[in-house]
């Protein structure tokens, strides 16, 4: 299975947050639409980091309560792994077990097309292997 069937259905709406905008504001962003992360984009088309309630908690512990007043910028992932609609679940899964990430934004021309989180990864491989083991089962009982 492909991102893109991914992404088909779930669909492809991505929620975004300027750099420039407050932590209190991801955070808010981040409980109002019940997700783990923000992809910050000035545009909503370009990746400029990406900022996840695990950075939100690492801003606290080393800053305290005041970086929640800090732009998202001073904590927000500026690294951030990508991938393209034509990718396979199987390797984003790798990707996002060998960077340690949860969240990974799809681009597609230097575009953001839709983000996948690792319970929509493992969501995929659980369809995938339930369809192969009905298929196993069909070709058991009819051979």
């Amino acid at each position: 299975m492909h991102i893109r069937s991914l992404l088909r259905r779930k669909g492809s709406a991505v929620t975004t947050i300027a750099a420039s905008a407050s932590v209190r504001e991801a955070l808010d962003r981040l409980a109002e639409h019940g997700i783990g992360a923000l992809v910050v984009s000035s545009d909503g088309r370009t990746v400029e980091g990406i900022v996840s309630e695990r950075d939100v908690v690492h801003g606290l512990h080393q800053q305290g309560t005041g970086v929640l007043d800090e732009p998202v910028s001073a904590v927000m992932t500026a690294e951030v792994h990508t991938c393209v609609p034509g990718a396979g679940v199987e390797e984003l899964a790798r990707t996002m077990t060998d960077h340690r990430v949860r969240h990974v934004p799809v681009v597609e021309d230097g575009a953001l097309v839709g983000i996948v989180s690792i319970g929509d990864v493992v969501k995929a491989r659980l369809d995938q292997l339930e369809e192969e083991r009905a298929r196993l089962v069909d070709y058991i009982q009819t051979g």
